[in-house]
This record gives structure tokens, C-alpha cells and sequence, in this order.
């Protein structure tokens, strides 16, 4: 995930850009907190403190909590708009466009677990600005589900359960699967990834526009793969700057931190990096080191095998993006 509103290629380090990274590293905090306390417990005590900001800070760039909430849904949105817009494009056909579209936006939420709580669970509480940005993107996408969408066979309108229904009947079995994630950190069986859904959700989407016959099809067909990555090699396109804002995921507080005790401690284990970067337990330390390593942030030289301690070092890109955090 892009860096919100960062705009840190320059030279030297103005007064804009040192806000708008501290904004980055707030809204970034906002979606940790929220997603682990939802949006009742994502106060400002708590944002601040993951963001390792003052409070006066926060208020210099935010009203309140419900301003910040919705610049981390604002941010959201664009990164599923981006991976919605992406995949569609690089198909012909409606059909085949929406598969690559669906299953590229659900491999980004699998891949930033907390940004899809945030948006599709807590975004329901989170106040009438952030519900009626909400009713907005919404309409936005079932207008954009229909504009190409072949004529209901055996009908000369629009089908029955329109574009809008439809995508509250995904949004509904997206949301189903996110609680269940959240049940399984209170101690419950794991659940499936998101992108298990594909067939269903292809299904409920093909099933008014071309039949019975084309949605049983596709609950049969294995999901795409998305798009690949653009390659982030360090010193690519330019300055530091740029490099951070390619960075497609949240740079916030505690990633600096886990990249920086890496840095300066390479082949350290899973424990030790939980107790010396400041990370409060060994599972969360886990999630962030694999969402780090498909970055191509870190690498580990440890033996591969059940019960063997991992030896984590930073990659040729991880050194460059710290790096450039380093500068700016």
C-alpha cells in the first residue's frame, strides 16, 4: 500500500513533506488500531501512540478521530479502485474482466487483512461522513458493473436483482468472512482466504446478466491469478522518495522499527525480533515479517523445516527503502 499523500522526492526535507509523512504514519496507525480495538476503541490515545506522534501533532493534521478514519478509508478505497481498474483493463470481454477485477481486489484485501476490516466491517460505525463516502463508492462500482454488462438473455432491460443488489450481495459474504478472521483471533479455527469466495461471487454477479449455466461455470473455475507487482528495485525511476511511494504497502511506525532492528541485527529469529523491535507478541511479529518478505523487504537464510528458527536479513530492496525512510 502506496504511502497516502506522500510526496517525498525532493531534495531536501520542507515542512510539507515532514506533514505529509507524519499524516502517512498516522492514518497508517489509525487502521492497526482500529482493526485490532474497531472503531469505538481507535481513539486518538491509542493512534498516537502506534504512530509515535504527539497528540498535538494529530490535531495540527486532523479535526478528530472521525476525519482520520475517513482519510484511512479514503485510502482504502484507492488502493481497491487501483486493483479494481488494473485487472479490468487487461481483458476484452465483461466476463473475463470482471473475474481478473474480482479476484485482483480480493488478493489485496487477503494481503492487507487489517485495510479490509477497516473499510468493509468498522467503516459501518464509523459516522455519517465515512457511511455517506461509503454510499458513494458503492454506487460508483454498481454503475461501473453495469456500464458494460451484456443485456439479461431472454429480457430487453435490466435484470431482476440489479447492479446494486448484487453488490451488496458480495459485500455481504465479504464482510461474513472478515468476522470470521476476527473469530479466529479470539482462539477459533482459522478461516479461508478471501479469495475462496471468487466462484460464489462470480456466480452471484454473472448469474441476472447471462443464466444459470455461466454462474455454474464459474463456481466451478479456479480463481485468476492477479497481476503482477511492478518491479521496486532499489534506485529505480529516480530518488528515495519515489521509491517510498512505489512501496505498495502501510510504512508505518513499527514496520521502520522491525526494518531498522533487522538492519542492525541481521539473522535474528522471530523471538528475538518481537522482544527487541518492540512487537507484543511472537504472532504479530509473524504477520508482518511474511507481508515483509512479499514485499521483498526481507529474506530469510534460516533452514526451512517445522521447528527450525528463522534468520531474517534485508534484502538489496529492504536496505534501499529503509534507506530512503532513513533520508526523509
Amino acid at each position: 500500500m502506496k504511502l497516502a499523500g506522500a510526496r517525498l522526492g525532493g531534495e531536501s526535507t520542507s515542512r510539507e513533506q515532514v506533514d505529509d509523512f507524519q499524516r502517512a504514519r498516522i492514518v497508517s496507525a489509525m487502521v492497526e488500531v482500529a482493526a485490532e480495538l474497531g472503531y469505538i476503541g481507535a481513539t486518538v490515545a491509542p493512534v498516537v501512540a502506534r504512530a509515535g506522534v504527539s497528540r498535538r501533532t494529530f490535531y495540527e493534521l486532523f479535526d478528530g478521530r472521525e476525519e482520520c478514519f475517513l482519510a484511512a478509508f479514503e485510502w482504502g478505497l484507492a488502493q481497491a479502485a487501483g486493483a479494481l481498474e488494473l485487472a479490468y483493463r487487461r481483458e476484452r470481454g465483461w466476463r473475463e474482466g470482471v473475474r481478473q477485477a474480482l479476484a485482483a481486489l480480493l488478493a489485496s484485501m487477503d494481503a492487507e487483512p487489517e485495510l479490509a476490516r477497516v473499510c468493509v466491517v468498522e467503516a459501518l460505525g464509523a459516522g455519517p461522513a465515512v457511511l455517506a463516502r461509503r454510499a458513494a463508492a458503492l454506487e460508483r462500482l454498481a454503475g461501473a458493473l453495469e456500464a458494460d454488462a451484456p443485456r439479461p438473455r431472454g429480457a430487453s432491460g435490466k435484470p431482476p436483482l440489479g447492479a446494486e443488489g448484487i453488490v451488496g450481495g458480495a459485500l455481504s459474504l465479504i464482510h461474513g468472512r472478515l468476522l470470521e478472521r476476527a473469530s479466529h483471533e479470539a482462539g477459533e479455527p482459522a478461516p479461508h482466504p478471501l479469495v475462496e469466495l471468487h466462484g460464489q461471487l462470480m456466480a452471484l454477479i454473472v448469474l441476472p446478466y447471462l443464466g444459470a449455466r455461466a454462474a455454474a461455470e464459474e463456481l466451478a473455475r479456479v480463481a485468476p491469478e492477479p497481476p503482477a507487482r511492478r518491479s521496486r528495485e532499489p534506485g529505480a525511476n529516480g530518488s528515495g522518495g519515489r521509491l517510498l511511494e512505489r512501496l505498495d504497502m502501510r510504512l508505518t511506525y513499527r514496520t521502520v522499527r522491525c526494518l531498522t532492528f533487522i538492519a542492525e541485527h541481521p539473522g535474528i529469529s522471530n523471538r528475538e525480533l518481537a522482544r527487541g523491535a518492540g512487537i507484543p507478541d511472537e504472532g504479530q511479529a509473524s504477520k508482518l515479517l511474511s507481508r515483509l518478505v512479499r514485499l521483498d523487504l526481507i529474506a530469510n537464510g534460516g533452514a526451512s523445516g517445522p521447528g527450525l528458527p528463522n534468520r531474517w536479513s534485508l534484502t538489496p530492496h529492504g536496505a534501499g527503502v529503509l534507506a530512503a525512510v532513513r533520508r526523509h
